[in-house]
């Protein structure tokens, strides 16, 4: 039995470490340790509401308007605002613009070099290079001479020594399986892509000033005025300029990130069958086609148990529950007992060995991170999880197309999808349905210009002397990584309570008091594991979830000590 520590993990948000017991070559166990405190819900206590999306949005610096927008809708759902059209369709379209852009980011920044050997693309064919491009798309970037270029580029880095980003990886493992052509061709799209996210991205600065984190938001609408009429507002010019935008991103999401994706799991189609995990699925729903307090959802709701497609169900939030049996928390109701978000407590503890430690204690608390669960059950949430959602459900038709059309090229069933490669074509297919789907919001905002209503935020509710004296709201939204939801309780105008259970909190989370391993835990078991001194099968899986611990914990300094100090000249 051998075991292995993967401590920090990389290419991720945050700090993540991973034990696991490999035997015969293949995992046996795996424990899933944060080390990193978050402490964002108490900072939260006895502020004003309406200015709670301000701090939440600092969770994170990559989900940037993720917290916004779920605690928003947690304040609105206690106090009664309802946001407008207007409000409702510039929200898909910052939160949609987020997704697409966080995707392809990960997939080709965060993810591919799991797959993909950069060295060897120095022993790649350009022509041979170009011949492979063109036969899986149309790109206009495919010629001879431009992978050429590409290659010339990487050999000079090298020589330099100057690897940066494409330093301390594993290459020349054996589990890397892309002949050299493949690898240079993904090199080049990898380089692509970070010119890509620049340009989408710019719809953040268009709609809300900035990126990361937009400043439009507006418990009960958005500060972003609409008008056609006015320089000063969102106009015709900003219509026109969006679409252009999207465009762009329709154009290399399906002309170069999906025919990339189809094109690198060709070679990985043992990893079908690995990577599985718990099985149980849940997706919260998202984007609103309609006003009012129960819109129809884009995105729609559901669990899927036992990866079994032929039935959904409905989601009942009032199952939800934190347990902390084996995270460096305290609940005064005792640590074997789990508690409602709107009831949770926030009371950090730690018993863990003082860091450099050689293994985990993970008999007792070995995580900052709690463990979600749904009526006592872990699940995974995600790409995946909304994916088979919209697939059993048929809405959005087209996520079943597309789905069929992925499973098709590599000749599997929908089985198939229960795995590593399975999360990483889940997350390609939202990706293309968000993207295709953006022009029709565009053209909504657009519409709503051309019959002059500019209205833009449900100014009724805006004055705390409106809101009952006591409430409770939670707020719901899907997050590129999964399904997110924030809790507040207000009382007299100012916040009393604040939990916050992030994707990678249900993802990420340790055992619980029953001993059920979570999602990260579950899928690395069975993994192969070629060389345990380089574990690259094993980041394959957990790579494959996009870990963003940051929205789970943050540093704390008990002794309040200054850590930095910026100055402007």
């Amino acid at each position: 039995m051998t075991h292995i520590v993967v401590d920090p993990v990389t290419r991720i948000e945050g700090h993540l470490r991973v034990e696991a017991e490999v035997d015969g070559g293949v995992v046996k166990e795996a424990w899933s340790s944060s080390t990193m405190f978050r402490g964002i819900e108490l900072i939260l206590k006895g502020r004003d509401p309406r200015d709670a999306w301000v701090f939440a949005q600092r969770i994170c610096g990559v989900c940037t308007t993720v917290h916004a927008i779920t605690s928003i809708r947690a304040v609105e759902n206690a106090i009664g605002a309802v946001p407008p059209p207007n409000a409702r369709l510039l929200r898909n379209i910052i939160m949609a613009a987020q997704t697409v852009h966080d995707h392809v980011v990960h997939f080709y920044h965060l993810h591919a070099l799991d797959w993909v050997d950069v060295v060897s693309a120095l022993d790649a064919d350009p022509a041979k290079t170009s011949t492979l491009a063109q036969s899986i798309s149309d790109w206009p970037l495919s010629s001879t001479s431009y992978f050429a270029g590409v290659r010339d580029r990487i050999k000079a880095f090298i020589e330099r020594g100057q690897l940066g980003i494409f330093a301390n990886a594993y290459w020349g493992h054996p589990a890397y399986r892309l002949p050299p052509e493949a690898n240079l061709m993904a090199v080049a799209h990898y380089l692509e892509a970070l010119d890509f996210q620049r340009r989408f991205i710019k719809i953040h600065a268009l709609l809300g000033g900035k990126n990361p984190h937009p400043q439009s938001f507006l418990v009960g609408g958005m500060a972003t005025p609409v008008d056609p009429d006015s320089q000063a507002a969102l106009n015709m010019d900003t219509i026109a300029a969006l679409h252009k935008v999207v465009a762009d991103g329709l154009d290399f999401v399906s002309r170069v990130y999906i025919p990339d994706v189809l094109a690198i799991a060709s070679y990985y189609k043992d990893w079908t069958t690995i990577g599985a995990g718990i099985g149980s699925y849940m997706a919260y729903g998202d984007y609103p086609e309609s006003d009012g307090a129960h819109p129809e959802l884009f995105i729609p709701t559901g669990i899927i148990h036992n990866r079994d497609l032929s039935k959904r169900d409905t989601v009942d939030h009032g199952k939800i529950t934190e347990q902390i049996a084996h995270s460096w928390y305290d609940y005064s109701v005792g640590d074997d007992k789990g508690l409602s978000p709107f009831k949770g407590e926030t009371a950090p503890h730690y018993t863990g060995p003082k860091p450099p430690f050689e293994r985990l204690d993970v008999a007792k608390k070995y995580s900052w991170l709690k463990s979600p669960r749904y009526d006592d059950k872990p699940m995974e949430v995600g790409p995946l999880a909304r994916t088979l959602v919209a697939y059993n459900a048929g809405h959005p038709s087209r996520t079943k197309i597309l789905v069929d059309k992925v499973l098709a090229s590599l000749g599997a069933g929908p089985e198939a999808l229960f795995s590593t490669l399975g999360r990483i074509a889940a997350r390609a297919v939202e990706t293309q349905v968000l993207v295709e789907n953006m022009g029709r919001w565009v053209d909504g905002l657009a519409d709503n210009m051309a019959r002059r209503d500019y209205r833009i935020q449900d100014n009724s509710k805006w004055d705390p002397s409106s809101w009952p004296s006591d409430c409770f709201g939670a707020g719901f939204h899907e997050a590129p990584r999964g399904a997110l939801g924030h809790w507040v309780h207000i009382s007299k105008g100012s916040i009393v309570n604040y939990q916050c259970v992030v994707p990678s909190t249900w993802n990420a989370g340790p055992r619980d008091a029953g001993g059920q391993p979570g999602p990260y835990e579950a899928s690395l078991v069975g993994t192969p594991v070629v060389k345990p001194e380089q574990p690259l099968e094993i980041l394959r899986t957990l790579h494959s979830f996009d870990p963003c611990m940051a929205c789970g914990v943050h540093v704390v300094d008990a002794t309040k000590r200054e850590l930095a100090r910026v100055r402007v000249a």
